[in-house]
C-alpha cells in the first residue's frame, strides 16, 4: 500500500474508504470484511446499504476478484476467482477501460462479459462507487485502484485520502531488511523487540535467528514466552492491552485513550511505555502517568476536562486524520506476465492470524469460514488443480518456493483460484503454551522479501495422508436442499417483481395442525430473526457465545468424532460451478420452536417450555438420555461427554474468565442455546425496579452484540412495533423447516442478491 500510492501520486497517503455511500463497490483481492483495521466499520457501512425489508429500499452491488475464499465472498454478486497475476491483468484492464493513463498488456483470456458490466456500473454510479485494492496486492494493483478513483470522481466521496498516521512512514519490510544486515554485520550491541515475534514470522531470506544470536545483549517484551523469546538473552513479560493504559490509532487516524478493564494478574508484567521508561531511566513510571503526561503536553487549557471528555467518549475530539489532496504523478506501468505454472498465496488466518493467537483454544478450535477446517492449516487446491494433479483432500503436497519446500495436506476448497494454491500463515509453532505447540505446518521458511505475499511454485504429490477436520458435514439436517428448502435466496429483480412471494422457489404444502394445544403468553415472547443477506459468515457469533456461556473447547479429537460444544455453528452451501461457485451462510442455534420436538420426549423433564416462549434447559435434571437431540430436526443440541469444565472451589487464572451469570456445566447434561437467558433476566431486574416493561432493544443477546453486519436482531415478538417483529412482518422472512410445524422463534430473512441484468443468469442450485 506504501508503494502503491507512492507510485500512483509520488507521495505517501493514507487511504480509507466510506462504503455508506458506495453504490458500487469493486474489490481487487481485498477480503474487505476479513481483513485490514478497518473491516468491521466497513462490514456495518456496507451491510446497511445492502439490508432489505420492503422491494421498495434500495440496494448496492459488490464485485470481488479473489484467489481464496473468504468473508467478502458470500457477499459478492459477482465474483471471479483469479491467481494474483490475473487479478493484476484484471486490474489493468479495467483502468484502461476507465480511460486511466496505464502502460501494460490485459490479458488475452479477459472475461470481457464481466469486465463490460463492470466498468458500465462503475460509470454509472460515478461517484457513489469505490474500488478497494487488497493489503497483499502488489504496488502496481494499488496504484491502479487509486487512478481509477480519481477518474470516478470518488475522492472526498468513498475514498478519502489523509496524512499519513506516521510523521515518518517507513518501508517496514526494507526496515526489518536493514535490521538482520546490520546485525550479522555485528553492528547491534543491544536490541529490544517490543511484541511481535520476528525469529518466526520474518522472512526467511533475512537469517533473523542466526542475526539475533549475534547481539550482544537482546530483551523481547511479549505476552508470552515464544520462539524470539528463547533466543533473546532477556524475555520480559508484557501487559495485556486491558490490563494497562495507553493510547492507539483508529484505521482514520483518530486517536482514542485506551483504560485498563481490569487489574494487572502479574506484578512482573510491563506495557512497552513502561519498559521504554525504565530504558530512559524511569523504572517507577506507571503507564498512566506516562500517557497522561504525554497528552499534557499536547492540550492547549483546561487538561482535566480534556482528559474526562476523551476517556468518556472514547476518542480524541479532532484527532481524525487530516484530508489530503492527491493527483496522479504519470502514467502507471504494468507487467502483467503470468509466471507460466502454479502460484502459492501466504495468507493470514482468519482465526490465529500471524501466529500470535496459536495458543488461544477458542480460536483453534473455531470452524474457519467457508471450509470449516480446525485445529490445522491446509494447502487451499481448486477442484480443477486437485483433478489435473491426481489429488483428494488429506492428500499430501509438497511444495517448493525460492528453493524452500513444506510438506502441506490438501483440503480441496470450491472457489479457490485455479492456478494458485493458498495456505494460512500461524501454524506449526515450537515455542508456544500447551495448546498451539505443533499444530500444523508451519509455512514461513517459504516466505522471501521478494515474494512475501505470493510466489511461483512448484507441487508435487507424495505419498501419505493427514487427517484434517472439517466440521462441514457435522449435525447435519437430513433432506435434500431441493425438498426441505433450507436455503431461499433470490435477486433484487425477483423480489421486485413478486414482493409478496419471495421465497424464490416453490412454497411448500403442508397441514398446520398439532396434537398439542398452543401456548397462550401473557408477557413478553422473545425472538430472533437472522438476516441472510447480509451474513459473512465471520463466526463472531460463535466465539462471543461461547464467551459469554462458558461453552468449553473439546480438542481435535473430539472435534473429529462430531463432539465440538458449539452452541451456534455456521452452516456453508455452494451453488454454481465448483471453481467458483456462490456462497450461502447460515448461522443456526436452538430455534426455540413453539411446538418443540425435544420437549415431549425427554422422559425427566429437564427440557421444557417457559412462559415467554423459551425452550429452557433444567441441567440437574438432565440425565444424558439424549432423546432431544435425536429429536431435534435442527441438529442444535449439544452433549459434553467429557469432563471440559474446571470444577474447583478454588478461585484460578482460568476461573476467572467464566461468566458468573452463568452455570458452569459437568459432564452429562444437554446443554444447548439460551437466548442468553441471563441477560433476560439482568434487564427484568432493572426493569421492574424502574417499574416498566423491559423496551425494545434492552436486550442484546452475545451474538447480535458482536454481529459486525447487524445480521441478529432480537426482542419481543409480542409488542407489533419491536424491532424484531418489523423483521418477521417483512416477506423474506421464513421459518425453517417449516413443514415441520415446530414453529420457531428463530426465523431468517432469506438472501437477496443484486446482480448486474446484463450478467445474471439462472439461479443456481444450493449443495452442502
Amino acid at each position: 500500500a506504501l508503494e502503491g500510492s507512492q507510485l500512483a501520486f509520488g507521495d505517501t497517503v493514507n487511504t480509507y474508504y466510506d462504503l455508506s455511500k458506495a453504490d458500487v463497490v469493486l474489490s481487487l483481492g481485498a477480503d474487505i470484511f476479513g481483513e485490514g483495521p478497518g473491516k468491521l466499520r466497513y462490514s456495518k457501512d456496507f451491510a446497511r446499504r445492502r439490508r432489505l425489508l420492503t422491494a421498495e429500499e434500495g440496494m448496492n452491488r459488490l464485485y470481488l476478484l479473489e484467489t481464496t475464499p473468504g468473508l467478502t465472498s458470500p457477499l459478492a454478486d459477482h465474483k471471479l476467482s483469479l491467481s494474483p497475476s490475473q487479478i493484476k491483468g484484471y486490474a489493468l484492464a479495467i483502468a484502461q477501460r476507465l480511460g486511466v493513463q496505464a502502460e501494460g498488456n490485459a490479458p488475452a483470456d479477459l472475461d470481457t462479459a464481466f469486465v463490460d458490466a463492470l466498468v458500465s456500473d462503475l460509470q454509472a454510479a460515478g461517484t457513489a462507487s469505490a474500488v478497494i485494492p487488497g493489503e497483499s496486492q502488489p504496488a502496481e494493483v494499488h496504484a491502479l485502484a487509486h487512478a481509477i478513483n480519481l477518474s470516478l470522481g470518488n475522492t472526498g466521496e468513498t475514498v478519502i485520502y489523509t496524512e499519513p498516521v506516521e510523521a515518518n512512514p517507513v518501508n517496514q519490510l526494507q526496515s526489518l531488511t536493514e535490521l538482520s544486515e546490520a546485525m550479522l554485520g555485528g553492528q547491534v550491541r543491544a536490541l529490544v523487540i517490543l511484541g511481535g515475534n520476528p525469529v518466526y514470522t520474518a522472512p526467511s531470506n533475512l537469517n533473523f535467528t542466526d542475526a539475533l544470536t549475534r547481539v550482544p545483549f537482546s530483551v523481547h517484551l511479549s505476552e508470552d514466552y515464544n520462539e524470539t523469546s528463547s533466543v533473546t538473552s532477556w524475555h520480559v513479560p508484557m501487559a495485556n492491552f486491558l490490563e494497562t493504559w495507553g493510547d492507539a490509532r483508529a484505521f482514520d487516524g483518530s486517536i482514542t485513550i485506551t483504560q485498563p478493564l481490569i487489574g494487572g494478574f502479574f506484578d512482573q508484567s510491563k506495557s512497552p511505555t513502561e519498559l521504554l521508561a525504565v530504558l530512559l531511566g524511569n523504572a517507577e513510571a506507571s503507564a498512566f502517568d506516562i500517557v497522561q503526561e504525554f497528552w499534557r503536553g499536547q492540550v492547549e487549557g483546561n487538561f482535566n476536562d480534556f482528559w474526562r471528555q476523551s476517556v468518556y467518549k472514547g476518542v480524541v475530539t479532532g484527532s481524525q486524520a487530516p484530508a489530503k489532496n492527491v493527483s496522479l504523478s504519470g502514467t502507471i506501468s504494468v507487467d502483467t506476465a503470468l509466471p507460466g505454472g502454479l502460484e502459492f498465496v501466504f495468507k493470514n488466518d482468519p482465526s490465529i492470524l500471524d501466529g500470535r493467537y496459536a495458543n488461544n483454544g477458542w480460536l483453534q478450535e473455531l470452524p474457519k469460514p467457508i471450509s470449516k477446517l480446525t485445529w490445522d492449516n491446509a494447502a487451499f487446491v481448486s477442484v480443477s488443480d486437485a483433478e489435473a494433479l491426481g489429488l483428494k483432500t488429506n492428500d499430501l503436497l509438497a511444495v517448493t518456493v525460492n528453493g524452500q519446500s513444506a510438506t502441506l495436506p490438501v483440503f480441496i476448497l470450491p472457489g479457490q483460484a485455479k492456478g494458485a494454491i493458498t495456505a494460512y500463515l500461524g501454524f506449526g509453532r515450537t515455542q508456544t503454551g500447551h495448546i498451539g505447540q505443533g499444530v500444523g505446518v508451519n509455512v514461513y521458511p517459504l516466505r522471501s522479501t521478494q515474494a512475501y505475499w505470493s510466489a511461483p511454485a512448484e507441487a508435487t504429490p507424495v505419498s501419505g495422508n493427514y487427517k484434517l477436520i472439517s466440521t462441514q458435514n457435522h449435525q447435519r439436517m437430513e433432506g435434500t436442499m431441493e425438498r426441505r428448502h433450507i436455503i431461499r435466496h433470490g435477486t433484487l429483480e425477483q423480489f421486485e417483481a413478486h414482493p409478496d412471494h419471495p421465497e424464490f422457489v416453490h412454497p411448500i404444502e403442508h397441514h398446520d395442525s398439532d396434537l398439542y394445544p398452543a401456548y397462550e403468553y401473557d408477557t413478553y415472547a422473545w425472538g430472533m430473526v437472522v438476516d441472510m443477506t447480509v451474513c459473512t459468515g465471520c463466526n463472531a457469533c460463535v466465539t462471543s457465545c461461547q464467551a459469554e456461556n462458558n461453552i468449553p473447547i473439546v480438542g481435535k479429537d473430539q472435534v473429529e468424532v462430531g463432539r465440538e460444544m458449539h452452541w451456534i455453528r455456521v452452516d456453508t452451501y455452494y451453488g454454481g460451478d465448483l471453481d467458483n461457485p456462490d456462497y450461502y451462510i447460515q448461522p443456526l442455534a436452538c430455534m426455540h420452536c413453539e411446538q418443540a420436538p425435544c420437549e415431549p420426549v425427554c422422559p425427566v423433564g429437564a427440557t421444557v417450555h417457559d412462559n415467554e416462549g423459551l425452550n429452557v434447559m433444567v441441567y440437574n435434571r438432565c440425565v444424558g438420555t439424549r432423546y432431544c437431540s435425536n429429536n431435534c430436526p435442527y441438529k442444535v443440541r449439544r452433549y459434553n461427554f467429557l469432563q471440559y469444565a474446571e470444577l474447583t472451589t478454588t478461585a484460578t487464572e482460568l476461573s476467572l474468565a467464566q461468566n458468573p451469570d452463568v452455570t458452569v456445566r459437568s459432564r452429562g447434561v444437554m446443554e444447548k442455546c439460551t437466548f442468553c437467558t441471563q441477560r433476560i433476566q439482568q434487564a427484568y431486574i432493572t426493569a421492574e425496579n424502574e417499574r416498566r416493561r423491559i423496551r425494545d432493544g434492552e436486550v442484546v443477546t452475545a451474538c447480535q452484540a458482536a454481529c459486525p453486519t447487524e445480521a441478529i436482531v432480537f426482542g419481543d415478538i409480542a409488542q407489533e412495533q419491536s424491532i424484531v417483529s418489523r423483521y418477521k412482518a417483512s416477506p423474506l422472512n421464513y421459518s425453517l423447516l417449516e413443514e415441520l410445524n415446530t414453529k420457531p422463534r428463530l426465523t431468517y430473512l432469506a438472501k437477496l442478491k443484486n446482480p448486474n441484468p446484463s450478467l445474471a443468469g439462472e439461479e443456481s442450485g444450493v449443495h452442502s
